[in-house]
């Protein structure tokens, strides 16, 4: 329960003004059907995280626990550094190119997590709790929690919610996961 649990949050607040989020309300607003939106996220996302999850599960194999704990370490205080620079996101990524909307959806979502911070958090998630479903359960949550408000209130959201102040709360985490996975501080993660 508490890989779901850290996950879920940790990518919930690291989702929060991310270029996926601005991505969904691009689409939104463009395409004006939420329903095949949300889906789409939510396929992209269970088959990119599924991924990004079994690849940390092989690290977390690879390495022995001395090495991984460490490497887990860094890479939450790397998060923690890369939560505080802002996203942008392209014009040309709400075109459907021929494709329906929830298709296009899938497609955009799922090459826009390529080697952004949730995907590569999920890998460093995975890679600590060990626990693929958990993980990928609750990194997929997160994400939905983050986006899907944003496929219906579009910009309102941006407005209402100081996104400095959310990637500060994520940053705070990342880097607090990363000192006690480094401190190697009880079994808390």
């Amino acid at each position: 329960m508490e890989a779901f649990l850290i996950s879920t949050g940790v990518v919930a607040l690291g989702e929060m003004g991310d270029k996926t989020q601005l991505l969904a309300m691009l689409l939104a607003v463009r395409f004006k059907r939420p329903m095949p939106i949300v889906l789409g996220i939510l396929v992209a996302t269970l088959f990119n995280h599924a991924a990004a999850g079994a690849v940390g599960g092989w690290v977390a194999s690879l390495l022995g626990p001395e090495v991984l704990r460490w490497v887990i370490g860094v890479s939450f205080i790397a998060m923690a550094g890369w939560m505080l620079i802002p996203d942008k996101i392209g014009e040309d990524e709400g075109s459907t190119n021929g494709h329906g909307v929830f298709v296009t959806t899938v497609i955009a979502f799922f090459l826009a997590e390529m080697g952004d911070k949730t995907q590569i958090a999920t890998v460093a998630l995975a890679a600590r709790y060990h626990d693929l479903v958990a993980v990928v359960a609750g990194t997929t949550c997160g994400m939905l929690i983050a986006d899907v408000p944003a496929v219906f209130v579009g910009d309102r959201l941006a407005k209402a919610v100081s996104m400095k102040l959310v990637h500060g709360i994520a940053a705070a985490i990342f880097a607090a996961l990363g000192v006690l996975t480094l401190f190697n501080v009880g079994k808390l993660f």
